[in-house]
């Protein structure tokens, strides 16, 4: 296990063909495994980017597919959604394997650059236990092959933080256009990463140039790179949309700071994720790092704070808003067990094959797991429910419906568009929402023609919804659904 390139290069490759292969498992199954609402929601983007770029496409399905687009919202830029549908223009037609091969691509390529981090920061062999961790947590492979901007925002900014650490090292024009451009792009894919972007470029410049900072024209022209795209868009170009945002979720939830549960309930939440242990021992690395990484990791680890406390309640509802962290958690493993890599080197050869075994059996398991998770459940059958029940509702009846995802399914299979009924979860509890059932249906209901249920875990949460629907006769019924008539 000497430290050769020839030797490490193996290990190097392997793990990034088991990363590639665990991505590419289930390729052809529907999105439903891993947030199915935000995957779904992209897959309605991309086809009506799709429809619009395909010349077969009829007039009428255009319209449709963008009324579908409009109707789930956008907050963020459609970057991966158009680079999926030009792939379906490319490749003939729309398929998921599009999405999870590129954002496979992203994180494979993220990974190549957090184990040159970590092997210049540390050594080759704490190189290749945080790519390990980042490549077969399986958290990891859920969430960084999901059709969602997170992967894409969490591989662009690994990819900014290496450019950046090697600007801190060399101070070249090269080296700030690629941190800037690359972290500018994460913050305009989903402006979140601007916490522990930000806070990574401040330590790493003030780490570099100290007070002569602010002479530096490199420092101006990255920070003009970093900034600027988000700006235009987010501020500029969507700022009813950003401000609906930060409204909804920051200043209407930020009350949930001042409880001692809410950090109880985001420790161990991020545990359930990540592993409370590699947590800790994550964070004891930041005192064994060398002091660049040292103070990039104290930088990112305070802007994930800073992060969490601006968006409290997803930070223990919403699992793929930690996605970012997990290459900080990799990097400050490398540096909590580089030590014991080091005491290993100097070992016999047994014992250096003993811990070798060990490692291989850590990571065999860490990689069956994550196998497991996504064949565990198959769900090719979804497409055709959601077929038959678009056929099954009148062509002009106008439908509410108690629905998975926002009825983002029955409009991606089913092509029809229902008004949503509220759904009992806890963020409407953390807004205080209504439970008259009564006044809510007189309200939600008028020139409706039908109320349609697929969720009835939602219904049996809602016993005042459940009473009056019984009082509607039943307008059509299969397995899976229910449709009353509320014509009177």
């Amino acid at each position: 296990m000497r430290s050769k390139p020839a030797i490490w290069s193996w290990f190097l490759a392997a793990l990034m063909l088991l990363g590639g292969l665990l991505r590419l498992l289930d390729l052809d199954d529907p999105p439903l495994d891993f947030q199915p609402s935000r995957q779904m929601r992209n897959l309605l983007v991309a086809r009506a980017i799709y429809y619009s770029l395909n010349p077969a496409s009829t007039l009428g399905e255009r319209e449709l597919t963008s009324t579908f687009a409009r109707a789930v919202g956008q907050y963020e830029p459609p970057i991966i959604e158009s680079l999926v549908a030009l792939t379906y223009f490319v490749s003939g037609g729309e398929t998921i394997a599009a999405a999870r091969l590129w954002q496979t691509l992203f994180w494979l390529a993220a990974g190549a650059a957090l184990f040159d981090l970590a092997r210049r920061a540390i050594s080759p062999w704490a190189g290749l236990i945080a790519l390990a961790y980042y490549l077969v947590l399986p958290f990891s492979v859920q969430a960084s092959r999901s059709f969602q901007p997170d992967p894409v925002m969490t591989s662009a900014f690994l990819a900014g933080l290496y450019f950046l650490y090697r600007w801190s090292e060399e101070q070249t024009w090269k080296w700030t256009i690629l941190a800037g451009s690359l972290l500018g792009l994460a913050t305009l894919v989903k402006i979140v990463i601007a916490f522990l972007a930000g806070a990574a470029a401040i330590a790493l410049v003030w780490f570099t140039l100290e007070r002569d900072f602010w002479r530096s024209k490199q420092v101006w022209c990255k920070a003009g790179l970093m900034i600027l795209p988000s700006m235009i868009y987010y501020i500029f170009l969507n700022r009813e949309r950003s401000t609906e945002y930060f409204f909804a979720w920051t200043v209407t939830l930020i009350r949930l700071i001042t409880s001692t549960d809410f950090y109880s309930k985001w420790l161990a939440f991020i545990g359930s994720w990540f592993g409370l242990t590699i947590i800790f021992l994550s964070l004891v690395g930041i005192f064994l790092a060398p002091a660049r990484l040292r103070w990039s990791l104290i930088s990112l680890w305070l802007g994930y704070l800073l992060y969490g406390l601006t968006l409290p309640f997803q930070m223990y509802t919403h699992s793929y808003y930690h996605v970012q962290l997990i290459p900080v958690v990799a990097l400050g493993l490398a540096a909590a067990l580089n030590p014991v890599m080091e005491k290993v080197l100097t070992l016999g050869r047994m014992e250096r094959a003993g811990f070798l075994a060990v490692i291989l059996v850590v990571i065999g398991y860490q990689a069956w797991v994550a196998r497991s998770v996504l064949v565990a459940e198959d769900f090719r059958h979804e497409p055709a429910f959601w077929e038959e029940l678009g056929q099954a509702i009148p062509p002009q009846g106008n439908v509410i419906g108690l629905t998975q995802d926002y009825g983002f399914r029955m409009m991606y299979w089913g092509w029809r568009k229902v008004n949503l009924w509220p759904l009992s979860t806890d963020l409407r509890e953390a807004h205080g929402g209504s439970t008259d059932a009564a006044k809510i249906f007189a309200d939600l209901t008028v020139n409706k023609d039908y109320f349609l249920v697929t969720a009835f875990g939602q219904l049996e949460k809602q016993p005042g919804l459940k009473d009056i629907l019984e009082g509607y006769p039943i307008a059509a019924q299969g397995d899976g659904y229910v449709l009353y008539d509320l014509k009177p």
